[in-house]
């Protein structure tokens, strides 16, 4: 796992007063957090996404957001490889999302490259997460289907689908809900 060295290592030394600021006002509710900004975050994910499926699974175990992140990332750049095993992960990192941030990239970067080859799997999975008691999986749903809000033929469908979340007084899933009505209203 020299790449898990390399990007603890890099973590450790991009550390900076500014990320932390950052982290503190648009994610509140992350935790262990590097404070290493967006773009580093990028840039390791190009060039650490040979690692693969064994490197998302160690980045994600250690909770820490920045690594968290970077592992759905090389998830998204390794999913067309093994969409099964993809859909596997994205399935069992559902049960352990803390912020929207990890959330939303699960959801759109993480799932893209095999969001239209493996669409039905996709969009059952997105039901049965609307369903959960975890507000972070029922707002992965409402993400998941943003790959989908431009389908006129599936519009109708996400809307019913979507419809009993639309009363819940959760913040972040308020805010999903206008973003998904904002994708299908274009």
């Amino acid at each position: 796992m020299n790449n898990l060295k390399f990007i603890r290592k890099t973590l450790k030394a991009k550390a900076s007063i500014a990320g932390r600021l950052s982290f503190q006002k648009f994610i509140p509710t992350s935790q262990n957090v590097y404070n290493v900004r967006v773009p580093v975050l990028n840039q390791l994910a190009k060039e650490c996404r040979a690692g693969g499926f064994p490197l998302v699974e160690a980045l994600w175990r250690s909770g820490a957001y920045e690594e968290r992140l970077l592992a759905v990332k090389i998830l998204g750049a390794n999913a067309k490889k093994d969409p099964d095993r993809a859909l596997k992960t994205l399935i069992r990192f559902s049960r352990q999302i803390s912020d929207w941030a990890v959330c939303d990239t699960l959801g759109m970067q993480g799932m893209r490259s095999i969001a239209r080859s493996h669409e039905p799997e996709i969009i059952a999975i997105a039901r049965i997460f609307l369903k959960s008691p975890r507000m972070w999986t029922r707002r992965l749903g409402l993400v998941l289907f943003t790959h989908y809000a431009k389908d006129k033929h599936l519009r109708p469908s996400i809307r019913r689908w979507i419809q009993p979340l639309e009363k819940e007084n959760e913040h972040y899933i308020k805010r999903a809900i206008v973003w998904l009505h904002k994708d299908l209203n274009k």
